[in-house]
């Protein structure tokens, strides 16, 4: 349970805390995060299972069967790593939370010296620096949201975000899967690996792209990047059901 020391501004903390949760930029970057870490992952481990069973069988009907069964296998444990990640980022905040709190009550001082390394750090000095620092350091509880922002890089975490962030991860997992599932369904096998692996690593360049777009990097580097997961991930995939391929019945 979260503790916060108690003073007559302690709406400052909670004013910090809604801004993190509820800035768009924040939850704009993370929910892209979740589809592409869901996304990507179905793309490349059903692209390499679907491959290895082809390459092994060259029998559509088990290659649609391991497909399906991976996708839907691949789902629920993104989703459910997605949940306990969540949860487990929530837990270490409000724990790094309640140990600065605790600093704060018990080496005021130690702490303020903190701050002003902080600040000194980002070329604030003389007068300004301590007049940061007295400002900071007057409320408690904008302290203590000030050194885990600034000291230990960490933002609040909202526990209802785990149930959708586990929705988003595993719908995204069924969505990437399936892609390179669709040639299967209406091409001869053979045919079929070469175009889910094109279809595959084209969605993955895209992808890669777009994730660049939006947040930072090259775009081409970006997407080249995931494209190769993808086709070193289907190599390896081919490689394996090669080697045990199923012999054939005179």
């Amino acid at each position: 349970m979260r503790h916060v020391i108690k003073t007559p501004h302690a709406t400052h903390h909670s004013e910090h805390e809604v801004h993190a949760l509820l800035d768009p930029h924040q939850r704009s970057t993370s929910g892209l995060s979740d589809i592409i870490l869901g996304g990507q992952d179905g793309l490349v481990n059903v692209l390499g299972v679907i491959l290895g069973v082809a390459a092994a069988s060259m029998d559509p009907y088990l290659v649609l069967v391991a497909g399906l069964a991976a996708t839907f296998a691949e789902s629920v444990s993104m989703g459910a790593v997605a949940y306990t990640s969540t949860l487990a980022d929530a837990d270490y905040y409000d724990s790094e939370l309640e140990r600065e709190t605790r600093h704060i009550e018990q080496a005021p001082k130690l702490e303020r010296e903190e701050v002003r390394q902080i600040y000194a750090e980002k070329g604030f000095q003389g007068e300004l620096l301590e007049h940061i620092v007295d400002t900071i350091t007057a409320n408690p509880d904008v302290w203590v949201a000030v050194m885990m922002s600034e000291e230990h890089q960490l933002a609040p975490v909202d526990r209802k975000e785990a149930w959708k962030a586990a929705l988003v991860v595993g719908l995204s997992a069924i969505v990437g899967s399936i892609i390179p599932l669709i040639p299967f369904t209406f091409l001869p096998v053979t045919t079929s690996m070469w175009v889910s692996v094109i279809v595959t690593a084209f969605v993955l360049f895209v992808v890669g792209a777009y994730k660049a777009r939006k947040t930072v990097g090259h775009q081409g580097r970006s997407g080249l990047e995931m494209a190769l997961i993808g086709t070193i991930s289907a190599l390896v995939g081919f490689a394996v059901g090669s080697l045990l391929k199923v012999p054939t019945t005179p």
